[in-house]
């Protein structure tokens, strides 16, 4: 999936003013395993009064992801696309979700760790790198289209992940015939012929929330103010829902 080159960003949306007792959401966004523009992805969370980020890049990403190394963090945001994953790096990731830390997981995200089947459980879904056989079924590989103009509905406008966003029109990747798990409560879906119908939705691993939205491939969608809002109510939302230290 390769990447357009780096673009101009446009300002965020004025953040909702910190209180006197509220200090700001600390974000661990993981990366790695698939290129992006840098600046652009990382300008989505820069400007915001009540969020903080830092980058976890793999390798060296899974020793944050444990209860001991996450505990410092409010909410995971995975931005990766990786393959390699140790036992213990497993045994880690479920622990930490089963205490509760939040999880927004974005685009490519969906294609990490394809021959680990708890991770589709995590996420809600999984895009399929290469054909396989399920219970005597042939599935063919997942696929991407770049650079697809299409319109995305929301469909639960009242969810606070997607309140006060329309029905919109982005420039994006599309991902096509991957897997959606039942249970999902989807936000979002579209009816472009590339794409799977939904592409984001909310569910629960263990005690954690998790959002996974299928947006976000390059500075088309970072810059898109849909999508901005999106991503940091999601972002916003899934800290609220756990008990920050």
């Amino acid at each position: 999936m390769p990447l357009t080159i780096l673009a101009v960003l446009v300002a965020v949306a004025p953040a909702p003013a910190l209180g006197a007792q509220d200090p700001p959401i600390r974000v661990l966004v993981v990366t790695g395993g698939h290129d992006f523009e840098r600046e652009p992805f990382f300008g989505l969370f820069r400007g915001q009064a009540d969020i903080r980020f830092e980058e976890a890049a793999h390798p060296g990403a899974h020793a944050r992801l444990s209860p001991r190394g996450a505990a410092e963090y409010d909410v995971i945001v995975l931005y990766d696309m990786w393959q390699p994953i140790t036992e213990q790096a497993k045994a880690d990731l479920v622990a930490l979700l089963r205490q509760g830390k939040p999880v927004v997981a974005l685009h490519h995200s969906l294609a990490s760790y394809n021959d680990w089947p708890e991770y589709a459980r995590i996420i809600g879904g999984r895009y399929r790198l290469q054909a396989e056989t399920v219970d005597g079924v042939q599935r063919p590989a997942s696929t991407y289209q770049h650079d697809v103009r299409f319109r995305v509905k929301v469909a639960d406008p009242r969810h606070p992940v997607t309140k006060g966003i329309s029905d919109f029109d982005i420039l994006d990747e599309t991902y096509g015939d991957f897997d959606v798990l039942p249970g999902v409560k989807p936000l979002l879906t579209t009816d472009a012929p590339t794409s799977g119908r939904v592409i984001a939705w909310v569910h629960r691993y263990g005690r954690s929330p998790v959002v996974y939205i299928q947006l976000g491939h390059d500075h088309h969608a970072y810059e898109n103010p849909s999508y901005r809002r999106l991503v940091l109510q999601a972002v916003r939302w899934a800290a609220s829902q756990s008990v920050r230290r």
